[in-house]
């Protein structure tokens, strides 16, 4: 009978960890996805470039504040692709929160632009989907930093919620808005401004961009709490 330990074959074929593998996928994904945010806030620079009417600040301001200053600072506490994965977590938390008011600031800008813009054509405001879009992005992102302090600062809510609870709602919730601002920024390649500044092949990969930031802000807030959370629940039954 033979031994399957002694199977020169076996021996020669290297184990697969699923759990490693899909952390490395994980990880490429994550860098791919830093590199990406900055790619397409400097391509959108790029189209913007030289600023030629007041207009033009409003998709590199906008782009900037979400597309990459939302994206990292969800992602500063990725367990797989943050850009500081040694730091302790309170830091990481400063980071967030400091990021977080860069892309409030940058958005509140980049909002400001064109309304006045609008105002000095005299346009209509919130006239398409992006413009809707736009307009409960930029309301929930105040319900959200509001949440936020919350979170950072439970006595606030007078113990009446734990700070567990908090973290959860605050990251359901950021999910939530995350996903409002993608599908803004999907909007916002079929506008007319983008879509005769760019051409067709960086139209689809501007795209794919957009897919991998909220794939991976998804799968960094659903693996970090959502786990958690049903953890908790199950022990208390």
């Amino acid at each position: 009978m033979a031994d399957d330990d002694k199977d020169p074959l076996k021996s020669t074929i290297p184990s697969v960890d699923s759990k490693s593998f899909r952390a490395e996928v994980i990880d490429t994904l994550g860098m791919v996805s830093h590199i990406s945010a900055i790619v397409l806030t400097g391509y959108v620079i790029y189209l913007a470039w030289p600023f030629p009417n007041l207009f033009s600040w409003h998709p590199v301001l906008m782009t900037l504040a979400f597309a990459f200053l939302m994206t990292e600072a969800i992602l500063f506490f990725s367990t797989e692709s943050s850009l500081v994965p040694k730091v302790q977590r309170p830091t990481k938390v400063n980071y967030h929160v400091a990021t977080m008011i860069a892309s409030i600031a940058c958005g509140i800008a980049g909002f400001s632009v064109i309304y006045v813009n609008k105002n000095l054509s005299g346009k209509d405001h919130f006239t398409s989907w992006h413009g809707t879009f736009g307009l409960i992005v930029i309301c929930y992102m105040f319900v959200q930093a509001l949440g936020g302090i919350i979170t950072r600062y439970p006595k606030l809510m007078g113990g009446k919620i734990k700070p567990a609870n908090l973290k959860l709602y605050h990251a359901t919730s950021g999910l939530f808005l995350f996903s409002m601002v993608c599908a803004t920024l999907f909007l916002a390649l079929f506008s007319n401004w983008f879509v005769q500044n760019s051409s067709d092949f960086t139209w689809y990969v501007c795209h794919m961009i957009i897919a991998l930031l909220v794939l991976m802000v998804m799968n960094q807030i659903t693996t970090e709490y959502v786990p958690k959370a049903f953890k908790k629940r199950s022990q208390q039954y």
